[in-house]
Order: C-alpha cells, then structure tokens, then sequence
C-alpha cells in the first residue's frame, strides 16, 4: 500500500481549521480556564492569555503545523525529516499522546455516565456528596463508560481523515459552539438569595471575571499569573502532544497557513473566554467565592452537578445540555490524540489504518482500564514532586504534561529556532505566495522568548518554582 493510499487530508482549510480548534477545544478549557481566571484577578489573567495567545501560541502552533506539512508525516517521522539529530523529539511526540489517551478515555467515560445520568432524570442524586468518589470507586461501571468512550474515538479514526476526523469536526464543533453560548447567556440570568439574605447574581460573578483585579499584586504574583496564563494557553493549543504535526500532515499545499492558525487561535481562545462565563458566574450565583477555588474534575463532577440541583427544574435541562457539550469536546479532543498515534504508526511502520488503529485501541483499552482500577482495586497513593497527591491517572498526566510536554515544545523551538532555521517553517507558509504575518515576532519567538518561558514553565509544572 503506498503512501497515498495510506494518508489522506482534509478536502479545505475549514476542515482542518474545525479539527484542529476541536483538538484544542478540550476539558482544559472548561475545568482549568474559569479557575484560574477567578484566582488570577479575572481580567488580567484574560488580557495576558490573549496576548499570550497571538504571540507565544501563535509560534508553537505555527511551528508544528508547518512541520506536519512540510515533512507529510506523522509526528513520530516528521522530527526526523526535519533534522537527523532531532529523532527523538519524535519519539516523545508520539509517547505523549499514547500516555495521555488512556487516562483520557477514562474522564471522557465519566463524562458520559454524567450525560446519560442526567438523561434519565438523576441530576439530583448525583449532585449528592459522595457520588463521584462512590461511582470512580466501582470497579465495572467505568470501565464500561471508559470503552464506550474509546469505541466513538476509534470509529471516527477507523473511518479516516475525510469520512471520519472532518466529518465529525464539521457536525461537532458547530453544536459545541451553540450549546457554549446558550449555556453562558442562561448563566447571566441567574439569581440566588442565602439564608442570611445575601444575593448573588451571575452578572456579579461576570465582574469577577472580566475586570482586572489588581489588589495586592506584586512582582512574584504577576509573575505567576504570567505562567498560569502561559500554562493555561501551552496545553489548551494542543501543541506538543504530536496532535497539530499529525493535523498539518493531512493539510492541502494549497492551504493558507497563516489564516488558518489566526482561526485556530481565535476558536479556541472565543470557547475558553465563553466557558468562563458559562461556568463562573453559575458557580459564584449558587455557592459564593468558596465555589470559585474548584478546578479540574471536582469543578466538573462535583460541584456543577450541585450547581445544575440548586437551579431546580432548569438545572435538569441546563445539565443535560452542559454535559453533551463537554462530551463533545472530549470527543474531538480524544480524536485528535488518538490520531496522532496511529499517523505515526502508519507513517513509521507501514500499517494501514486499521492496522493502526486497531493497535491504538488495544493498547487504550488495557492502560485505560488500569487507570479506572487506579481508584478501587489498583489504588494507592503517591506524592509527586510537585507537592500533589497522585493515583495512577495523576502520574500518567504528571509525566505527560507537566514533564514531556514542554521539554518537546523546548526541543522543537531549539530544532527549528537554533540547529536548522526558522525559514523552515517561514518558507513552508510563504511557499504559495502567501505573506506570513508577524514574521519577525516569529524569529524572536521561537528563537528566544518561547524556549526561555517554556523553561519557566517546566520548572514551574515540575515542582522547583514555587507557585
């Protein structure tokens, strides 16, 4: 089978451009954004992402995709294609996501047992204390949500580029962008009165995220914001994780680049600005500055489902809908990191995609049934070097996201800022006559200003800096 028939691409920009903001439209954007926006004083966490955003994001995001296209393969390959030396950054591209794939199917099935949950009428019980811990601690029944997750990931990757990835990212994001925005517009609307004749409206809580809040900052805070903004923005973009080289593999010579990275940027940053004011305005109506301080699943699992009970009749709705939206962008995310797996297997082995395909979901299936036992029959404790308390799927994403990832986005801007030439990336967008934009921010981006804050940031995800 020759390479042709092997890889396809994306029949237009829009294709690639509603695939690749799937990938970066991820849990991250809804469990991590509102938090840090609401403990980092609200409008100067937004005003440094954005400019993190069309900057740092803008270089990370280029890089990749230009190397996927340049080298027409995946990211396991592509490092090498680049630069004989640079195999092993390769190699770490494509451990990344097979690390974080199991683990992710497990939150996806979770995510499902909540939808279907609130399907059937349940949101009340499952608002109750104890229900997230009690149903995480069975042994059967997540794992069974885990592999109904994992099939949807892997139907849509059996079916290819074209019938699969871009077909659902055509339906999916769409609907994921409509429900975003009903949910936030209800989220405004909400009013809640104490016991003790408080009242809380979810315009208050948008305050609380759209103005700066600039008490008490000093040097070391605005630094931290600094490298939570920058945090927040490296994993939401999906960059070194194989995702976006896999993606610019399959994009048309044909494509603008540099148009379609601005759309990537500004679909992922709208959905992360739109799921804070979906979730903390709703959060701080129903339980006051204390709900602010949840992030990750204990905000998604725990306290939301309370906040969807204490809405009465319209929470059982607003759940619903909430929770089909986040399935949604779990799916276009578990997509992407399973795609970045197989286009490695395919390109470096010579599989076809079933082949690979079906090699990706066995290995997902047996880690990710380990990561559910990790809470029952597997479980222990471990405390990681930065402090946490970890079970099993904690240490997959320590290792996976606080250490591998950025010491692969360090290594590609060393590859393509210092041992090559940033005209690599420069002459694959411009190669069609297209003028890349922000040329110069480019070079001093990847070249200085992006590797010495990815070392920040490893020091910081590692444990050394403190927070």
């Amino acid at each position: 089978m020759n390479t042709k028939e092997k890889r396809n691409s994306f029949s237009g920009s829009l294709g690639f451009v509603l695939a690749a903001a799937g990938s970066a439209v991820g849990l991250g954007n809804l469990w991590r954004f509102p938090y840090l926006a609401a403990k980092d004083g609200g409008g100067l966490f937004l005003v440094m992402y954005l400019i993190l955003a069309f900057t740092f994001g803008f270089s990370l995001l280029m890089t990749e995709i230009a190397i996927g296209r340049k080298t027409r393969q995946g990211p396991l390959t592509a490092y090498g294609r680049i630069h004989p030396s640079a195999k092993w950054i390769g190699v770490l591209g494509c451990l990344i996501p097979m690390i974080i794939m199991p683990y992710y199917c497990a939150i996806g099935g979770w995510v499902i047992k909540y939808l279907t949950g609130f399907l059937s009428g349940q949101g009340s019980a499952m608002a109750e204390d104890g229900y997230f811990s009690g149903f995480i601690g069975e042994t059967v029944s997540p794992v069974i949500f885990m592999i109904i997750f994992l099939a949807i990931c892997a139907f849509v990757i059996f079916a290819g580029v074209n019938k699969g990835i871009e077909r659902m990212s055509k339906f999916i994001m769409p609907a994921l962008l409509v429900l975003v925005i009903i949910i936030a517009i209800f989220s405004l609307t909400l009013t809640h009165t104490d016991t003790d004749g408080t009242t809380r409206t979810g315009l208050d809580g948008l305050r609380i995220f759209l103005i700066p809040n600039m008490e008490g900052m000093t040097a070391q805070s605005f630094f931290s914001v600094l490298m939570d903004a920058m945090g927040q923005l490296f994993f939401s973009l999906s960059v070194a994780m194989g995702i976006m080289v896999a993606y610019g593999s399959y994009v048309p010579d044909d494509s603008n680049l540099n148009k379609s990275v601005t759309q990537i940027e500004i679909f992922d940053t709208a959905v992360a600005i739109l799921a804070g004011i979906m979730i903390l305005p709703a959060v701080y109506t129903f339980m006051g500055s204390e709900g602010l301080s949840a992030s990750g699943p204990g905000l998604m699992f725990i306290s939301l489902p309370k906040v969807f009970a204490a809405m009465g009749g319209a929470g059982q709705v607003i759940g619903c809908l909430f929770f089909a939206m986040v399935l949604f962008a779990a799916i276009t995310s578990g997509v992407s990191i399973m795609e970045a797996i197989v286009s490695s297997f395919m390109d470096r082995f010579g599989f076809s995609r079933k082949k690979a395909a079906g090699l990706e979901t066995i290995i997902a299936l047996v880690v990710g049934a380990i990561v559910c036992f990790g809470y029952n029959l597997l479980y222990f404790e471990q405390t990681l070097p930065n402090g946490t308390t970890a079970q099993i799927l904690d240490i997959l994403d320590y290792v996976s996201n606080n250490c591998l990832m950025p010491l692969v986005a360090i290594a590609t801007c060393i590859l393509i800022g210092w041992i090559t030439s940033p005209n690599e990336v420069i002459g694959e967008v411009e190669k069609n006559g297209v003028h890349m934009n922000r040329k110069m921010l480019y070079k001093m981006m990847v070249r200085v200003i992006a590797p010495a804050l990815l070392v920040f940031l490893l020091i910081k995800s590692v444990g050394l800096l403190a927070p």
